[in-house]
């Protein structure tokens, strides 16, 4: 369809994306769990987290815990601490989920029950505080629900969650001013339900409110005397070993107040409890079990449609400078000002040469300055014929093959790889097919339209290939597989080493690096061979309208807009503009709130529709541009002003870690900027082969119209 149409319907894109931007609906569950009276309750445990740093750590991994004793619970055959399995993406995304020693049935409710008491040495209750204080929270899982923390509205009209609970809390102490830490060590477990129409009760509800509880004044089986009256708090504070400072310190003048690295074999008794509460709550479906994690991102509602209304309207301009281009500039030149109107206008003024010069010598009337004269009138009818029509004298070179065509042939197949598995993505999303119910789905799902996506990418960049008139198409595939997910792996690898440093769950086990590394070399790369055979050796190259002059043109200087790098930079600030209201929320989402879901994928898909067509408008427009000023080396520049944008984001993501974030530690900031890098390049990627796409479709369509002898 030409480019003419595709912009005057602009208005009809609007219609559809407005319809498309409705909020996804979700399936929470692909098989509904009922309990009846008395039916155990699997509680699992799985890790802990904080909004303030990328570290994770795996809950039954912490010293200051109850570990699991082994035993098993409401007739289940594997008892405590065992692993539950997990697909790729929850164990990419850091989850260790274990069964635990808690136990908990249906309709039956426990006032205390005590889990265990740990003594926790000097260091680890350093650790501890620590952890507190960069403000960790805990993850359980029931009914596969995580537990969470349960608010109010300030209105109290409505209730959501955030999901997990806090470790501990800290306050400032009213005697030395200095902060106290406190560890919750009592869990009032409250599930909701609901009876189900088929029968039996479903859980519509899973809230944690912790306590922290001293361990003084406790009955015979570890629960305190008075569970839920105010009680004084569990300190993490072991006293000082002042023998031991004195002979460690003497000589000194002052002796430090924090000094408890070395544990001397002190230790602080900390007795776990937990409570269960049933309470039935018709007023949530258990199809709608997830919408109290959502109420936040409902709430903002209208501030992704102010995003959709913003991304519109630059679509829009941008589409009617693409209309007027299209309508009444090139197709203005190849009709009213074609190449037949440029071969008359050389024909009349050279006719009006040679009458010149016939009334010279005829007559003899014209001097020699009036000869001089009517040359400059002609020539410059000629340079007017010419500036008019700068991009058709390329006609011999726009198809030239570019520099390191071998590396834009591989990069191009990268980017047809990610363009579909990002397709993939949003669809289902939008479907409900991935959801929060479905843990770990949309990395796992995505890695594989990642693998299966190799046939596509090997097949444009096979085919492209030929067309460049490349020859070494098995060494084009060996690039194709191995360039982008080669360096992806090496940087998740070298990342990996430091996160291992920290006994970190967000380490990704050597078991899964094996698995993505067989993943990677014994099932991608075939496909990539297969797709790459079918477009090199199949497949016919893509043919182009003009032939390709023996003798380069040489480029006329070029105005600064235009220059690399220098204009794709400026170039790729449209594009910023559409995505930058939603980055704000997929970023508080990514980096600050990560207990919270984000599940708008209506409205991402709505801003990621008129975003690739916002790549298309503005890569035609500069492809354009160049031209006209007889610069033929486009390909390359395409791609470039397609993918820039990548550039504002990652300068978006420093100025986001200085201003909004409170990342701590060096791994932190560096898990930040790497894997900000990994995801610039990655969109970058895939924007700039769709404005690589788009120009090559227009320089093709315009040019099919010129005729040369």
């Amino acid at each position: 369809m030409a480019f003419g149409q595709f912009c005057s319907r602009q208005w009809a894109l609007w219609v559809l994306l407005l319809v498309s931007c409705t909020g996804a609906f979700y399936i929470p569950g692909y098989s509904i769990t009922r309990y009846n009276d008395g039916d155990p309750i699997p509680l699992l445990v799985n890790k802990i987290f904080s909004d303030h740093t990328q570290l994770q750590y795996a809950y039954f991994d912490l010293p200051f815990v109850c570990p699991p004793s082994g035993k098993t619970h409401g007739g289940s055959p594997f008892g405590s601490g065992q692993s539950i399995s997990l697909n790729i993406g929850e164990v990419l995304r850091g989850d260790r989920i274990m069964t635990s020693d808690f136990e908990v049935a249906m309709g039956k409710d426990v006032e205390c029950r005590s889990l265990c008491t740990r003594d926790v040495s000097r260091s680890n209750v350093k650790w501890a505080r620590q952890l507190i204080k960069e403000g960790y929270v805990i993850e359980w899982i029931a009914d596969n629900l995580p537990g969470a923390t349960s608010f109010v509205t300030v209105d109290r009209s409505r209730k959501y969650y955030a999901s997990g609970f806090k470790l501990g809390y800290r306050d400032i102490s009213p005697v030395t001013g200095q902060h106290r830490y406190f560890i919750n060590n009592h869990f009032t477990i409250v599930i909701r339900w609901r009876s189900a129409p088929e029968g039996g009760k479903v859980i519509v509800g899973f809230e944690v409110y912790p306590k922290s509880i001293t361990a003084e004044d406790r009955l015979e089986n570890g629960c305190p005397k008075a569970v839920h009256n105010s009680n004084e708090g569990l300190g993490l504070y072991i006293a000082p070993n002042l023998s031991r400072m004195e002979e460690k310190y003497s000589g000194l003048s002052y002796i430090p107040d924090d000094d408890d690295e070395d544990d001397d074999g002190a230790t602080l008794k900390v007795p776990y409890t937990y409570s269960v509460y049933f309470r039935e709550d018709t007023n949530v479906e258990w199809a709608n079990r997830w919408d109290l994690y959502f109420t936040n991102q409902v709430e903002s509602s209208i501030t992704h449609w102010l995003a959709i209304i913003n991304s519109l309207t630059i679509c829009t301009v941008l589409g009617v400078t693409v209309f007027v281009i299209w309508s009444r500039t090139v197709q203005g030149d190849l009709k009213g000002r074609g190449d037949g109107a440029m071969d008359d206008r050389k024909m009349k003024g050279q006719s009006r040469r040679r009458s010149g010069k016939s009334e010279k010598k005829g007559e003899g009337l014209l001097d020699d300055s009036a000869d001089v004269e009517r040359d400059a009138d002609y020539s410059s009818d000629d340079e007017a014929v010419e500036d008019t029509s700068g991009w058709k004298l390329l006609h011999g070179d726009v198809f030239r093959i570019p520099a390191y065509s071998g590396l834009l042939a591989p990069l191009v197949g990268s980017g047809m790889q990610l363009l579909f598995m990002a397709s993939g993505l949003l669809l289902l999303s939008c479907l409900g097919i991935l959801n929060p119910s479905f843990r770990g789905g949309f990395v796992s799902v995505g890695m594989g339209l990642f693998v299966f996506a190799g046939l596509f990418s090997g097949y444009f960049s096979g085919r492209l290939y030929k067309t460049f008139g490349g020859t070494a198409w098995r060494k084009n595939t060996l690039i194709t597989a191995l360039l982008f997910p080669g360096l992806a792996f090496c940087l998740v690898l070298i990342l990996n080493l430091f996160v291992w440093a920290q006994a970190s769950s967000t380490a990704i086990p050597f078991g899964t690096l094996i698995g993505l590394l067989a993943l990677w070399l014994l099932i991608q790369v075939p496909l990539v061979y297969i797709g790459s055979w079918v477009g090199y050796v199949r497949a016919m190259p893509w043919e182009h309208p003009l032939k390709t002059n023996a003798i380069a043109r040489q480029v006329p200087p070029q105005p600064w807009y235009l220059r690399t790098p220098l204009g794709p930079v400026v170039t790729g600030v449209v594009p910023f503009a559409v995505l930058f209201i939603e980055l704000l929320f997929l970023f508080k989402n990514l980096w600050q709130d990560k207990s919270g879901y984000y599940y708008v994928f209506g409205f991402l898909s709505a801003v990621s529709t008129v975003l690739i067509v916002t790549v298309v408008e503005v890569t035609v427009i500069a492809t354009y541009s160049q031209l006209c000023s007889e610069n033929y080396h486009w390909w390359w520049q395409s791609f470039l002003t397609g993918g820039n944008s990548a550039f504002w984001i990652f300068a978006y993501c420093i100025w986001y870690y200085m201003f909004k974030l409170h990342i701590t530690g060096f791994v932190s900031s560096l898990l930040f900027f790497s894997y900000s890098f990994l995801a610039c390049a990655v969109y970058g990627l895939l924007t700039g082969t769709v404005g690589f796409l788009a120009a090559y479709a227009f320089v093709r369509r315009v040019y099919s119209a010129i005729k040369v002898d």
